[in-house]
């Protein structure tokens, strides 16, 4: 039986979907606030990619300061709001509170973040100020953290800024590629429109950058151009039967969900392939969308899956069961999904073995593959002198620079694939590497 019914309308979906991290009350920021130490030299600043003075603000919300603490975050963090529903604060900030180190409940950082930063931004509140024009432009490929987060710094420094987005609306996997229960799109996008209000830069939307001529174009008119373009779609598995109907990529499905809501459909019987978090939002969003059966499964152990503990722990709590060391080997149906073949695994002088004889079959109505994401080699080996790693990533220095000097990067083209939080924090420092190189 269902944990969740099939959403029929908005109302039905946010209710589903209700939010992991709720916005708190002036009442409850200021009792929560209350329990901060201030400790000096903070561990949970240290344990912050964007370095935000997390003491400083939490302190000026405890003085009924909520507009200055939300200046101290925004002045590390351009997705304060953001990152505050979103990051695994739990592993994070939280995870360094000196709270932990005892029986009381670590302070709630990441709910008090986005408390004074959504006053702000409810207030429409001025933040920031750009800098007199210094006459250089810059153009930025991709409107997601890293980019925005580069934009919004070099308005700061008077730089004239075209975002180039492939797609209609701003902020990458913020609102394209996480779980609707972390974050709305409404949030999420109110946060972008502010943004842009006060710093200026241009986003051109339906615009991607695909060939030799775009780039061409764009080295002409700009003095240095930022690529943030993330990853591409869910990579094949080439499996037998990957190509039926009902077999998605994790990246895919969920931005089905956040871009229809209610308005998707999830069959009956689910079956999620992979052990990160992705595959834990996947697997969850099948459970609230109405999914009878949502199964798990990895090729691994549950200790070596590369989620988060608290994301397993949520994807059970909706009804996800959890399947482990078994690897896909077929998808079968007549057009449509309707089982999937499985081999059991073991581990075997550190690498995985099959087991032979030990293939079994799960009937499922569609399978997920959380499995990882390509790169976008395509058009990243058009780009004169930039240079990838073995595994597709983009080479860069310490100042976020490629090997053709016009071109910096940062994100998950760089990273390969981390939070939210450190793609802000690396298009930040790409900013400054970029100010450096032209002040140079």
């Amino acid at each position: 039986m269902a944990e969740y019914k099939n959403p029929e309308s908005e109302k039905e979906f946010e209710e589903n979907f209700s939010q992991i991290k709720p916005r708190m009350t002036d009442t409850e920021a200021y009792y929560e606030s209350s329990r901060c130490l201030f400790c000096y030299d903070a561990p949970c600043v240290n344990a912050c990619p964007t370095g935000i003075d997390i003491p400083l603000f939490i302190r000026q919300i405890n003085s009924n300061n909520a507009m200055i603490a939300a200046k101290t975050i925004y002045d590390s963090n351009f997705f304060g709001y953001a990152c505050g529903k979103v990051c695994p604060t739990e592993v994070l900030c939280e995870g360094a509170c000196v709270y932990n180190n005892t029986d009381v409940k670590a302070i709630e950082i990441g709910r008090l973040q986005s408390f004074a930063t959504g006053k702000a931004i409810a207030a429409n509140k001025a933040m920031f100020k750009t800098g007199a024009s210094n006459g250089k432009k810059v153009a930025v490929i991709g409107a997601g953290p890293a980019g925005i987060s580069c934009a919004a710094e070099l308005r700061k420094a008077g730089f004239d800024i075209d975002i180039f987005e492939a797609k209609d609306k701003p902020s990458g996997l913020t609102v394209y590629g996480v779980a609707p229960y972390k974050i709305t799109n409404e949030e999420a996008l109110d946060e972008m429109s502010y943004l842009q209000k006060q710093l200026g830069y241009n986003v051109h939307y339906n615009k991607p950058i695909r060939t030799k001529e775009d780039l061409a174009d764009l080295e002409k008119k700009y003095d240095a151009i930022f690529i943030g373009i993330g990853l591409g779609p869910t990579s094949a598995l080439n499996l037998p039967g990957e190509n039926l109907e009902n077999v998605i990529g994790a990246v895919e499905f969920v931005e089905k969900i956040r871009m229809k809501h209610h308005k998707n459909s999830v069959p009956k019987r689910v079956v999620v392939l992979g052990g990160g978090n992705t595959a834990m939002d996947a697997a969850s969003e099948s459970a609230r969308m109405g999914a009878e059966s949502v199964t798990l499964a990895y090729r691994r152990g549950k200790e070596e899956m590369g989620a988060y503990h608290f994301e397993y722990d949520l994807a059970k709590g909706v009804g996800v069961k959890g399947l482990f060391n078994v690897a896909p080997v077929e998808i079968s149906g007549n057009g449509k999904v309707q089982s999937i073949k499985f081999i059991r695994t073991k581990e075997s002088n550190g690498k995985m073995e099959t087991i032979p004889g030990s293939e079994f079959t799960i009937e499922c109505d569609a399978v997920i593959k959380a499995t990882g994401q390509s790169k976008q080699v395509e058009l990243l080996k058009m780009i004169d002198g930039l240079s990838l790693d073995a595994k597709g990533k983009i080479t860069v220095n310490e100042s976020f620079q490629t090997g053709n000097k016009k071109y910096f990067a940062a994100g998950d083209s760089v990273s390969g694939g981390q939070e939210v939080v450190n793609a802000v924090a690396d298009g930040k420092r790409a900013a400054n590497g970029i100010l450096n190189w032209i002040n140079s």
